[in-house]
């Protein structure tokens, strides 16, 4: 191995909309050993319907449409959050959710782009992020959790492989290790031709990210918190600056081994896990075939994108721009169809009424 691996510290959304707290959190990345840190730019509406459903929370019942309105900030927050973070000498990542935020994430020139699992088949946002880097060279790292081949296979259709990296990623959280299947990244990366790695959701700081790295993973992001206690959303399965410092350090001792064993230092490494981990280690190691995670399973096509009506509607009326959106399914709505199908609906005159929120399908269109 003759790279350093890309190690991103996921502030994600944990800042709550405070720059101090994003300040402190981007510190504590940098101080680590941090190469990349990394934001979410949301905006409820790219995300999901208003009617999405409920999470418990500390505070009660809140509907999570209100919860992620909750964490919208405003353009400014995310240019003073860049030059905190490029001040440290690291790189700003950040995920878009829709074409809004990635419009305004591109005037921000980040160092990279990350696509989340849930966005890998949101076409409208990949084709205009390859509209995008027809002009802006930008650096794309893409998420996929929750998704088959064919998913990945389309997305880089769309975006290309020049400057892309594929994580491969369990969406679940926090996503049992037992189940990551590493040995699907050196895979990854033969079939697509793409440098891969781990986006890590597990609480282990050690075992997924040293493994990702024995098999020859060249990235590995993995959320940070202040304390777990915290309210974020992700901050229950993130790591705290000590245990960030852990990880990095065991990838860092993983990239020795390469330098003074070669190739041998994978075996190497999976023996020295071995000795403290015992046989988990080859159930992490897995089979190499990609396929969905057991505890993913039932989120497939719920935490993806489909096409989803925003107003009820009525038979006879005829499909606009404006009534569909990509959206998150999650647990309360109708699944819709793959957005793929956006360009063969617009235009299209229902058969049957439609409800606020549901589902698009082929019956709103078809004639039984």
């Amino acid at each position: 191995m003759q790279h350093k691996i890309d190690i991103i510290a996921e502030i994600g959304t944990a800042h709550g909309g405070n720059i101090e707290k994003a300040r402190a959190l981007i510190e504590a990345a940098a101080e680590a050993g941090a190469d990349s840190i990394k934001f979410q730019w949301v905006y409820a509406d790219e995300i999901l319907h208003p009617e999405t459903g409920f999470v418990n929370l500390p505070g009660g019942k809140t509907r999570l449409y209100d919860r992620f309105r909750a964490l919208e900030v405003s353009a400014d927050f995310f240019a003073e959050c860049a030059k905190i973070v490029h001040e440290r000498k690291k790189k700003f990542v950040c995920s878009p959710f829709g074409i809004k935020s990635l419009r305004a994430l591109i005037e921000l020139k980040p160092d990279a782009i990350k696509i989340a699992s849930p966005e890998l088949n949101h076409i409208p946002l990949l084709t205009e992020l390859s509209e995008i880097r027809k002009n802006v060279p930008i650096s794309v790292i893409v998420s996929t959790g929750v998704s088959r081949l064919f998913d990945i296979e389309k997305a880089l259709e769309i975006l290309g492989t020049k400057d892309v990296t594929l994580l491969h990623c369990i969406t679940s959280y926090p996503a049992p290790e037992d189940e990551y299947n590493l040995r699907v990244i050196p895979n990854l990366s033969q079939i697509f031709g793409v440098p891969c790695g781990v986006s890590d959701h597990s609480l282990d700081p050690v075992l997924v990210p040293s493994l990702c790295a024995a098999v020859g993973g060249r990235m590995i992001e993995k959320h940070i918190t202040l304390s777990r206690k915290d309210s974020g959303l992700d901050d229950p399965v993130a790591l705290e600056s000590e245990q960030f410092s852990l990880m990095v350090h065991a990838v860092r001792q993983c990239e020795a081994c390469f330098r003074q064993y070669g190739e041998g230092a994978s075996e190497y490494i999976k023996r020295e896990l071995s000795s403290e981990y015992g046989e988990r280690i080859e159930k992490i190691l897995g089979s190499g075939i990609k396929t969905l995670a057991p505890s993913e399973k039932e989120n497939y096509r719920r935490t993806n994108r489909s096409l989803h009506f925003l107003r009820e509607m009525k038979s006879g009326e005829t499909i606009k721009n404006e009534d569909i959106g990509v959206l998150r399914t999650e647990k309360m709505l109708s699944v819709g169809l793959h957005p793929l199908f956006l360009p063969e609906i617009a235009g299209a005159k229902l058969v049957k009424d439609a409800k606020n929120g549901e589902g698009v399908t082929w019956a709103h269109f078809i004639q039984k």
